[in-house]
């Protein structure tokens, strides 16, 4: 045997197991240890059961619901397999009609809403996936919802003001709420819609 294999062969073996076997199991139990709950997908626990993740938006059209940031991912929506964004540059026709679309149906689910739309309401992020909407497209919906779920509108701001989150370390970002939370915090209101909504 060619005496360059033989320890090429070894090293080879050795970073194996280090690179392949030692350093994910070490990684993985430091973060089971240190950020349980991150490491296990940051998932959001109601009524005993799994209803999603913080960090992975979903998709919500029922105008009794806040609804997040649009999802590039296709064929369905929020899937975190194909994320990525549409790749549509601002020129593209198709980038227009899917805004122009989108502020459509914003509009029609509340045609007497005076705010401007917010840009995120109407356009997909980088990964498709973004679990968060800016305060402004919170508080552009709350109309709507107090609306349909017959709650006074004092009431749905004051869900937005108490799940918003500031800028990352003071400066990083924009303040935000997530869309999810925000939601399961209307439903424990227990207020039913009226009906027919």
């Amino acid at each position: 045997m060619n005496p360059i294999i033989r320890p090429a062969i070894a090293l080879f073996l050795v970073m194996t197991v280090l690179t392949g076997v030692v350093y994910p199991f070490a990684v993985t139990g430091i973060a089971q240890l240190l950020f349980h709950d991150k490491a296990m997908g940051s998932v959001v626990i109601s009524g005993g059961h799994a209803v999603g993740s913080r960090i992975i938006g979903q998709s919500f059209t029922d105008p009794k619901y806040f609804w997040g940031r649009p999802s590039a991912t296709a064929p369905q929506p929020y899937n975190a397999l194909a994320s990525g964004g549409s790749n549509l540059g601002p020129l593209n026709p198709a980038l227009t009609d899917a805004v122009k679309g989108r502020i459509a149906t914003l509009k029609a689910a509340d045609p007497s809403n005076p705010l401007p739309v917010p840009v995120d309401l109407v356009t997909a992020s980088a990964s498709g996936l973004d679990p968060d909407i800016s305060i402004a497209a919170a508080q552009y919906q709350a109309a709507r919802i107090a609306r349909v779920r017959s709650l006074d509108p004092a009431a749905v701001q004051s869900l937005i003001d108490a799940h918003a989150h500031g800028r990352l370390l003071g400066f990083i970002g924009e303040p935000r709420v997530n869309v999810l939370e925000l939601n399961l915090a209307l439903d424990a209101l227990n207020v039913a819609p009226p009906p027919g909504a």
